[in-house]
């Protein structure tokens, strides 16, 4: 039987747990810049994410360099997300429409682009082209919208 204060065992260790949340992020994402962490309410500091980013990307496992225009500081990607992040600049001529829920982990409005927040309690979704927001609605509505064409799709 476990005592007050005992470990139980089945948590990880702050360091461990800090690296488990880091990759965590790194596979929801693809690239990992601090402006992402808004949405995250548990995240450990950027400061200490910093450091396992810093220490993966000298292990060869991540890179680390600018690739999200807009912001400073510190980026890191999986080479697997620079790789596709290279396809989609070659392929700029198609044009891609995405559907989400504002309570996806992709809803970064107002987090990576311009405008306020769509909060992910809202019920919403929200259209993209070409990765920018172009519509916030009711999801019915917008897939509507899709189906008869009529979406402000620019």
């Amino acid at each position: 039987m476990r005592q007050p204060g005992e470990s139980g065992g089945s948590q990880l260790a702050r360091p461990e747990a800090d690296e488990a949340f880091a990759r965590q992020l790194l596979g929801r994402y693809g690239v990992i810049l601090r402006e992402l962490l808004a949405r995250e309410t548990r995240a450990p500091s950027w400061r200490a994410l910093l450091g396992i980013y810093w220490r993966l990307e000298a292990r060869g496992e991540i890179r680390g360099g600018r690739f999200v225009d807009g912001f400073s500081g510190g980026q890191f990607a999986l080479p697997e997300a620079v790789e596709a992040l290279r396809a989609i600049r070659r392929k700029r001529d198609e044009r891609e429409v995405v559907l989400i829920a504002a309570a996806d982990p992709l809803n970064l409005v107002g987090i990576l682009t311009p405008g306020g927040r769509v909060s992910p309690l809202s019920g919403q979704s929200i259209l993209y082209v070409n990765g920018v927001p172009v519509e916030v609605g009711e999801p019915h509505s917008l897939r509507a919208k899709l189906h008869r064409g009529q979406a402000a799709l620019t």
